[in-house]
């Protein structure tokens, strides 16, 4: 009998509860992220806004 199977078990779920751990680690961090409240835009805001494009804050 050989144990290569339960090894590459144990090592699939592993990866899977890993997987899985770092995905709601994301999904928290990025509701936190969108729960902010978000302060209104300084002026130098905008400037930067309109002339690179990009969204900078404050």
């Amino acid at each position: 009998m050989s144990s290569i199977p339960l090894i590459v078990a144990l090592v699939l779920t592993a990866v899977v509860v890993v997987g899985y751990t770092l995905v709601l680690i994301g999904m928290r961090q990025e509701d936190r992220c969108m729960s902010l409240r978000t302060a209104a835009p300084t002026r130098s805001a905008v400037l930067a806004r309109r002339v690179t494009g990009c969204h900078v804050r404050g």
